[in-house]
């Protein structure tokens, strides 16, 4: 028995000390299959592709990002997406809170033949720790951010964290 939980401990204490880094989290939980979009480049193009949230509701209400659409993802369903005729060569940029939901769900789009699929890199947290704007469910501005987990509200640097609504 002792053996089995040195053997958790230091299973644990290699996953947190590879997770230094975002690169490195996102190695970790990604398969980066899908290829990413930085903060700054998205902010650029952002009125001109359609922008998925990969978060779930309450998330979404506390902040998004402008003009997105709330997709989720315990429910999503890709029939939500094609049921909408978007052109297969839409340029779409799926984000969650840090860029691995997102991956998830870029995927099921990705399947279902969509060509110019996108995660955000580093998600929201990344996209408000760089000092872009932010929406509530008002479409009003915010500094709130919805972290999903104490454990994931370690990346996101700038904005008050929400842990619930």
């Amino acid at each position: 028995m002792r053996i089995f939980i040195l053997s958790i401990s230091l299973f644990f204490s290699i996953i947190a000390s590879a997770q230094s880094s975002l690169d490195e989290l996102l190695r970790l939980y990604n398969n980066q299959s899908i290829p990413y979009i930085s903060v700054s480049t998205l902010k650029t193009i952002q009125d001109t592709v359609l922008v998925l949230d990969a978060r779930e509701r309450k998330e979404y209400q506390i902040s998004h990002l402008k003009e997105a659409i709330h997709v989720g993802y315990d429910n999503f369903k890709i029939d939500s997406i094609t049921k909408q005729h978007i052109p297969k060569d839409s340029h779409i940029v799926v984000y969650c809170s840090i860029g691995i939901r997102s991956e998830d769900i870029s995927e099921q789009l990705k399947k279902a033949g969509y060509t110019n699929v996108y995660n955000l890199y580093g998600g929201i947290f990344e996209w408000k720790n760089r000092g872009m704007p932010i929406l509530n469910a008002k479409e009003e501005l915010t500094d709130e951010v919805h972290t999903y987990s104490e454990e994931w509200s370690k990346w996101l640097f700038k904005g008050k964290k929400i842990y619930s609504n």
